[in-house]
């Protein structure tokens, strides 16, 4: 099996693995999303992974877990999601190529990370998903969801992004092992919801999606 077909081979399983059935439309889209990662990356460094097989795993499998639990969110409905500290574009760009009907912007204060994301945007035909070079605490449109990938604490997170939230919003941040420590330290007026474990096919890690509210919302 060549590289290419054993690389597609793995995310179809992964995939699979996740409860996600991928059309082959949203496969190709993912692994040519991958290939220009890469390619980047030898230039502007998103990211510190090189190894095509690890940045499988350890990128677009890990992203792809928290497709099935936005999903249930979401419920098909269209939504507004703000990536925040997204980087080469992760999970908001797999996000954005899975859920066609949730409008995502990834925003990066490095600007050559956004225009990445904008890149990948045109490369891709993503009409639902668009790079923001700017600080988060500066956005105040409103969104339903705003998501982190290993970002911050949750508290920074929740301070800094708490503006761009819209009423009866949500926060979904992706963690490692459950941070009861960064739970215990939430800034008042925000409360965990739900804290729902994540297994991500290959890799041999925690992981967790800690959702959040506005005290007060239901």
């Amino acid at each position: 099996m060549s590289g290419a077909a054993d690389r597609a081979e793995r995310l179809r399983q992964g995939a699979a693995t996740l409860g996600l059935a991928l059309d082959g439309a949203a496969q190709t889209r993912l692994l040519a999303y991958l290939d220009l990662l890469a390619k980047w990356n030898r230039v502007y460094n998103l990211t510190a992974l090189r190894d095509p097989a690890q940045m499988l795993t350890h990128h677009l499998l890990d992203s792809l877990a928290v497709v099935p639990p936005l999903r249930r969110h979401t419920q098909g409905r269209p939504a507004r999601l703000l990536d925040v500290g997204s980087g080469g574009g992760l999970p908001g760009v797999v996000i954005a190529i899975c859920c066609p009907e949730i409008a995502v912007t990834c925003v990066d204060a490095v600007a050559k990370k956004a225009a990445f994301v904008q890149q990948a945007a045109g490369a891709l035909s993503l009409d639902n998903l668009a790079g923001r070079h700017a600080r988060v605490e500066t956005l105040h449109e409103p969104f339903d969801i705003i998501a982190s990938r290993a970002f911050a604490s949750l508290a920074d997170f929740i301070s800094w992004s708490r503006g761009a939230l819209a009423e009866q919003g949500v926060w979904l941040a992706m963690k490692g092992k459950r941070p009861d420590d960064e739970i215990a330290a939430l800034p008042a007026g925000a409360e965990v919801f739900h804290v729902e474990p994540l297994r991500v096919p290959g890799l041999d890690a925690e992981r967790c999606l800690v959702w959040l509210r506005p005290v007060g919302s239901t």
